[in-house]
Formats: structure tokens, C-alpha cells, sequence
């Protein structure tokens, strides 16, 4: 879900970088008070809790309505984090323009189809299925950026996590048991992240704004698209229970607000790759909490496909030796 996001903006800053090479180096910055790995594994708990907290919300509220909240109090987080750093929205029609796209396929499209798929499967199921967007990501990449080759590497993950996702959803005994709907709106889902994070690439990539300042304007655009939207599709709950209540605030504040500021100040420290790698522990946590909390079952299958697709998109976003310093 959101790593997408993080991901889609990691090249973003090419410009600015390559200006700042060619002067005086800044002073460096000061250490962030928790170690990385603290703050990756807070990253990893949070995100793989999302799909619990999508749960717990469409209990009480519909899904449209969830997907609205949780996009209002991230952005109310980024907004905040914008005015602490005193960093201004990006300008320029056609910017704020790519960034609607981005913020349809990135925020508004997924965060909704998520919310949508969980009212009929598991919100184990939910994370597993989010483990396939490295997948289709790869997939899409190959066709779409001229600078992705394909390699026998990166075939072969791709074969391996289509086998994983056969696996989960149990295709040897003709997928009973599982709502064809609801799975088929959360790997649309996944699809959509990297859609989204192709099309930043293609038209974003090298901006001298910084990543908050294109990620509050991004979630800003999200919400604006979820506000008119809700309204013509969902009437105004005439209760508001505390426990859902509580799970989309945190579902916005700290799986999509808090988290994305947490995703980036890894990247900037350690990398993207391994920032990345945070991807192939929310199905576990994920399965782990709605297992535990929520009491949902859990037959063989789905944690051994899961096992199956993580493999394959490691090995889809893994680089030979010799490449280990391009980045796609």
C-alpha cells in the first residue's frame, strides 16, 4: 500500500542532488534519535497493522467513508510536518496536475479498494495480496520504462510469485472459499501502486521539490478526491462507535501520515533498497495480527504462498553484483 508511495518518489529528488554535487557539501545532518532499524521495524508494525485497522473501521463505517478518514488525518500529519519544516506545496498547474494522477492511483484507488475488498475476505488475505505489487510492478516496468531489461533473474521471480499467488488462493481445488470479488479488488489494489509509481517516474522525476512537499500535496489531492466522491455514494453514519472511530485515525495518522515520514528519513539514510525490503514483512505482521486479534482462519496454504511470492519479488528486485549500484 503505502510503500508504493514512498517508492514512486524515491528518484524524484535527481535534480536537486546533482545541483547540490556541484557546490559546497552541506553540513551533514544530525542522527535521527532512533537507530534505523528501530524506526524500520515501527514501519513494518504499522503498515502490517493497516489491514487489521481497514478491518476493524469498515465494522462501522463504509468503505469510501474509512478510505476518507484515513486520507484526511494523514494529510492533516503531513501538513503539520510541512509547517514544523516550513516547506511550501510545489507549484505550477501541470504539477499539481501529474500529482491528481498520482494521487488517484497511489492513494485515493487503492486505499478505497482495500477498505472495499475487506468487507468480503480476511484482512490476512488483504496483506498477502499487497506482497504482489513488487510483481506487478516488475511486470509493468519491462513494458513500460525503456531502462528496465528484462533478465532471466527477474523472469524467473515474477514465474515463482505467480506460483505463490496460485498457492494462497488455493487454485488446485478451483479457489473455493474465497469471495472472487473481494481478492480480485485487492490485487487491483497492488496493481494500481505500481501504475502510479511508473507514471511519477515519467512525469515528476527530477523535481527540485522535496518529498514532502510532493507527498502533502499528493495526500491533499487524495483527499479532495475521496470528499466528493463519498458523499454521492455513502450517507452520513448516524453513529460513530469509538473503536472503529479510533482504528481510522490511527489507520491516517500513523499508518499513512507517520509512516510515510518514517519510510523517507530511511531511505535518505540507508538507501532505497533497503528501505524496500520493509515490503516483505507486512504480509507477516499482517497475517500474524488478524490471525491473533481479529481470530481469522488460517489454513496452510496461504502462509506457504505467501512464503512463495515474497521469494519471487525479492528476486525480481534483486541486482547481479556487477548492477548493484543501478537503481530502476
Amino acid at each position: 500500500m503505502s510503500t508504493a508511495t514512498a517508492r514512486s518518489h524515491r528518484s524524484l529528488p535527481t535534480a536537486s542532488a546533482t545541483a547540490a554535487s556541484t557546490t559546497s557539501a552541506p553540513p551533514p545532518a544530525p542522527r535521527p534519535a532512533l537507530d534505523w532499524r528501530v524506526r524500520f521495524a515501527l514501519l513494518s508494525l504499522v503498515w502490517g497493522f493497516s489491514f487489521l485497522l481497514i478491518k476493524v473501521g469498515t465494522q462501522a463505517y463504509a468503505p469510501f467513508q474509512v478510505t476518507l478518514g484515513r486520507l484526511l488525518f494523514g494529510t492533516a500529519v503531513l501538513a503539520v510536518a510541512m509547517a514544523v519544516k516550513r516547506v511550501k506545496l510545489p507549484r505550477g498547474a501541470r504539477t499539481w496536475g501529474h500529482l491528481a494522477v498520482a494521487a488517484f492511483f497511489l492513494n485515493a484507488l487503492p486505499f478505497s479498494l482495500f477498505a472495499y475488498a475487506e468487507l468480503t475476505i480476511p484482512s490476512t488475505l488483504a496483506g498477502i495480496c499487497n506482497a504482489t505489487s513488487p510483481l506487478w510492478g516488475m511486470a509493468l516496468s519491462l513494458v513500460a520504462l525503456s531502462e528496465d531489461r528484462p533478465t532471466r533473474r527477474r523472469v524467473a521471480g515474477l514465474g515463482i510469485g505467480f506460483i505463490g499467488v496460485l498457492t494462497v488462493l488455493g487454485a488446485w481445488q478451483g479457489f473455493s472459499g474465497l469471495d472472487a470479488t473481494g481478492t480480485a479488488m485487492a490485487l487491483l489494489a497492488s496493481l494500481s501502486y505500481p501504475i502510479g509509481w511508473i507514471y511519477v517516474r515519467r512525469t515528476l522525476a527530477g523535481r527540485s521539490e522535496s518529498h514532502l512537499s510532493l507527498t502533502g500535496a499528493q495526500l491533499f489531492l487524495a483527499t479532495l478526491q475521496l470528499a466528493v466522491v463519498t458523499p454521492l455514494f455513502t450517507t452520513w453514519p448516524t453513529t460513530f462507535p469509538v473503536v472503529p472511530l479510533l482504528a481510522v485515525v490511527a489507520l491516517g495518522a500513523l499508518g499513512t501520515g507517520l509512516a510515510v515520514l518514517i519510510q523517507y528519513g530511511i531511505v535518505a539514510e540507508v538507501g532505497p533498497t533497503t528501505g524496500q525490503m520493509v515490503t516483505y514483512f507486512i504480509p507477516v505482521i499482517a497475517t500474524a495480527a488478524g490471525v491473533t486479534l481479529l481470530g481469522e482462519a488460517l489454513t496452510w496454504n496461504i502462509p506457504v504462498g505467501a512464503l512463495i511470492v515474497l521469494a519471487g519479488a525479492a528476486l525480481t528486485q534483486s541486482r547481479p553484483k556487477t548492477g548493484a549500484g543501478r537503481q530502476p
